[in-house]
């Protein structure tokens, strides 16, 4: 629950008029960052995150995406709709595409999921050497029960797994 004294309402609306977005995030919201530096070039690795079957290529196994609608007009906006399988256990979610605020890349956030908050940014960059991928994910779950199972599988080592998998994924996918 957000409280607001009287003498705060202004500023909030001062903010909207402005076009400033403000988010309340949850209280147990907490950042997770997996950075890969790939010989690639920028160019490629970006390439590579704008082909359309990109997530089904980032899925790791045993997990299976089912795709039902993707209205994503480039990698920076459009939402899609997919369900994660987990065995019998399936997990829909519906994410926006936008760009980032700063810097090269794009940020994915869900709109309608299993976890009260998630946004991914995808950083990109030139660096000696090829191109860095910064998977930056600020994340919170529920309470309760479905908060438990978010964290089963979306949070620490089931989210290491899927990141050490993902990078490993896009360097086989470039680099070769």
């Amino acid at each position: 629950m957000l409280l607001v004294r009287a003498r705060e309402v202004p500023l909030h609306f001062s903010l909207i008029e402005k076009g400033i977005t403000v988010t309340v995030l949850p209280a147990n919201t907490h950042v997770f960052v997996k950075r890969s530096v790939f010989k690639m070039t920028l160019a490629q690795l970006q390439a590579f995150h704008q082909d359309p079957s990109a997530l089904r290529k980032l899925t790791p196994p045993p997990i299976f995406m089912r795709l039902h609608d993707d209205r994503r007009t480039s990698i920076t906006e459009g939402e899609i709709e997919f369900t994660l399988w987990f065995g019998p256990l399936p997990v829909r979610w519906t994410a926006r595409h936008a760009s980032l605020d700063t810097g090269t890349g794009f940020r994915d956030y869900q709109v309608k999921g299993p976890l009260a908050y998630w946004n991914h940014e995808h950083i990109m960059e030139d660096v000696e050497g090829g191109a860095a991928l910064t998977d930056r994910i600020t994340i919170a779950h529920h309470p309760g029960l479905r908060g438990i199972l978010t964290r089963l599988m979306f949070d620490g080592i089931p989210l290491q797994i899927l990141f050490a998998y993902r990078h490993w994924r896009t360097a086989r996918a470039v680099e070769n």
